[in-house]
């Protein structure tokens, strides 16, 4: 990522547009055009499999095909990509027809012919369910045809679209049955150590995600082929990808898969120099943003600053005594995306009513601001304003919402990533005003880039 920039975008999932899909996406595009944002970031595009959390999804290459409105797609070039997609569009295909004849099982609850891949097994079924196999590939092909038409728009506006890469994947997902020598299983293919974060500011018992563990040795032996098509295939929908969770490139929180909490675990190294080498050999810049909020240790920052990626502050995590607080506006430096609150955050105005007393006078005093009502507004100003190459605000933080308006609380399963909002939301001068503030910090786009 260029740090000469000085750019400025929203944060919005496809799901929280009106319409719950890119039905819509043209008229976002058209907005955040004419208030002069030159970035929309999004959460992963990936299938759910429980719920509708896009971080445990049931593929790491599939894109939800529910994202997309229905409409017929020229075929034109369907073959071609089905055959440069063959590396994990088949297994794909065929993890999702038969989940389906599983009544959603998970694959470690198949019958262990299926479970296991037996060659012959899987041959008959392919030719069972041929027709099956071919409308899950027909249905990524045209997501990609329509995203391809979405990212022209896009970029004809001067908008880059800003993906996010989870650095785990979920163990029920096509990618783990299909590759289990590339996870810690045991010989019944459930994992052996789950993924998660020890206690922190989110939780006091931490976070266990449960999703397997990379088997980095076998990773390894083959140059790390899994992950390098991986974050190709990320960049063929993304200008800028965002790894999550990166401090797991330096070192990852395994956690017994017997532990009901993410307490008891330990960190244990992983090969992140290696790992992003690989990704520099194929690529050249790394148009990565690394995640590294929370407990980071030095390695983590040596391991971003080596590879030239920014990292991530935020400024709801800003106020407190400590005066090297990395999210503290006159700390945050030019490497770093800066954001009022993430997708794990309540909104500025939520997170703002919540605080005691003492909190808020602190905060007002960091602001210098005197009135109570003119706090959430600060804090975008305040960002906007920052040395960072760029800013991201949620859209609930400029449209003022409450905790009503939050996106994910981390650590519970209810009421989460449901989010939307109304056309009528937006008021009509909203875009106006934006643009003006967005000039008033330099950070205005509004000429298409060639």
């Amino acid at each position: 990522m260029n740090f000469d920039t000085h750019r400025a975008g929203l944060l919005l999932h496809p799901t929280s547009l009106p319409s719950g899909t890119l039905a819509d996406a043209g008229r976002w595009l058209e907005f955040l055009h004419a208030a002069g944002f030159g970035v929309w970031q999004m959460l992963p595009l990936g299938i759910p499999l429980t719920g509708l959390s896009p971080y445990q999804c049931a593929s790491a290459f599939a894109v939800n095909p529910a994202l997309f409105p229905d409409c017929d797609v020229d075929p034109h070039g369907y073959a071609d990509w089905q055959a440069r997609q063959a590396y994990w569009l088949d297994d794909f295909a065929r993890f999702m027809v038969i989940k389906a004849e599983q009544q959603g099982a998970p694959w470690t609850e198949w019958p262990r012919a299926l479970r296991d891949r037996d060659p012959g097994v899987m041959a008959r079924f392919d030719a069972v369910h041929a027709d099956d196999l071919e409308e899950v590939r027909r249905a990524q092909y045209r997501a990609v045809v329509q995203w391809h038409a979405l990212r022209t728009q896009a970029a004809a506006r001067g908008i880059q679209l800003f993906g996010d890469m989870p650095i785990f994947v979920a163990h029920d997902s096509a990618d783990v049955w299909a590759q289990r020598a590339l996870f810690l299983l045991d010989e019944t293919g459930h994992p052996t150590v789950v993924a998660g974060v020890p206690p922190d500011y989110f939780s006091a018992t931490g976070q266990r995600w449960g999703n397997p563990h990379y088997n980095w040795p076998a990773m390894q032996a083959d140059g790390y082929a899994w992950w390098r098509a991986r974050l190709r295939s990320h960049f063929e929908w993304f200008g800028l990808v965002r790894i999550d969770h990166f401090r797991g490139l330096a070192a990852a929180w395994e956690i017994p898969a017997s532990e009901p909490t993410a307490i008891h675990g330990d960190w244990v190294a992983a090969p992140g120099a290696a790992l992003l080498q690989a990704f520099a050999d194929d690529m050249g810049d790394l148009p990565l943003v690394a995640e590294d909020l929370g407990i980071i240790t030095p390695d983590v920052t040596e391991l971003r600053h080596r590879f030239g990626l920014p990292g991530m502050a935020v400024l709801q995590f800003a106020f407190d005594q400590h005066a090297d607080n990395p999210h503290k506006p006159e700390n945050v430096r030019t490497d770093t995306v800066y954001y009022t609150g993430t997708h794990d955050n309540d909104t500025t105005l939520g997170w703002w009513r919540t605080l005691p007393d003492e909190a808020r006078t602190q905060v007002m005093r960091q602001l210098g601001v005197g009135e109570p009502d003119a706090v959430p507004e600060a804090m975008i100003a305040t960002v906007l304003e920052s040395r960072a190459a760029l800013a991201m605000l949620p859209l609930q933080d400029v449209l003022r919402l409450g905790s009503e308006a939050r996106m994910n609380t981390p650590g519970t399963d209810d009421g989460n990533w449901a989010w939307r909002f109304e056309w009528d939301d937006l008021p009509s001068d909203l875009a106006s005003r934006l643009l003006e503030q967005l000039r008033k910090a330099g950070r205005c786009e509004t000429q298409p880039k060639p």
